[in-house]
């Protein structure tokens, strides 16, 4: 996924930054585009459950953020996004040196936005599947992140 420096890009960057949960699990937005997502975290013992996989609560962390940002990503200018309501499934074991979230619309819409992820762990330089997602967004016009 390539990620140009545009104003969307920074403005992304920038909201990303501000989630200290994703600081919390090193969490690293790996690629923008509009329309898509992807972010990434090591496996380390602080993101781990009780059988050493990643915990699917942070699966769902980072499926929730990258979809929630390719939603950002086609909401305009001025608006902010925010999660009412997902679904995931996790189908395999996050069991991998890295566990990469990607994110995309699947119907824009000026107050709601329908996105969906996947996301892999990545082991010996393959990914496989471990959980897919579906979200619901809604917009949030002329409303500042910070307050």
């Amino acid at each position: 996924m390539t990620t140009p420096d545009t104003p969307l890009t920074a403005r992304i960057r920038d909201s990303f930054d501000r989630q200290h949960a994703m600081a919390l699990v090193r969490a690293e937005l790996t690629g923008i585009e509009e329309g898509r997502i992807e972010i990434s975290v090591p496996h380390w013992t602080g993101v781990e459950q009780q059988h050493g996989f990643v915990h699917g609560g942070v699966v769902g962390m980072i499926a929730d953020s990258a979809a929630g940002y390719a939603a950002m990503s086609v909401a305009g200018d001025g608006a902010t996004v925010l999660t009412v309501e997902y679904k995931i499934n996790l189908v395999a074991p996050a069991d991998g040196d890295r566990i990469i979230a990607r994110g995309e619309v699947v119907r824009p819409g000026r107050t709601l936005i329908l996105t969906q992820a996947k996301v892999y762990a990545l082991r010996d330089g393959t990914e496989h599947l471990c959980a897919l997602m579906q979200q619901t967004i809604m917009v949030m016009r002329d409303r500042d992140e910070r307050g």
